[in-house]
């Protein structure tokens, strides 16, 4: 099963990459771009993953995907 790790704005300010589902973020740092960095990083190790980036208002920006996909569509 594929994990799914999400870049947000932190509640106490910087950015946060965070395991769907879990309690406390992976990464905590002071710019979106170094946190979707480790972010990416963390993904990459436990492929299959997906890394959602959010903006500021929490919409997602991009989607990141790594692994090969376990259900590939037909056709």
């Amino acid at each position: 099963m594929r994990k799914k790790y999400h870049v947000t704005p932190h509640p106490n300010g910087g950015w946060q990459g965070k395991l769907e589902g879990a309690d406390r973020a992976s990464v905590i740092e002071p710019t979106k771009a170094e946190a979707i960095t480790q972010t990416c990083n963390i993904a990459r190790n436990n492929q299959p993953s997906s890394v959602y980036i959010h903006r500021m208002d929490g919409t997602i920006e991009e989607e990141r995907t790594y692994g090969n996909d376990p259900y590939p569509p037909k056709g």
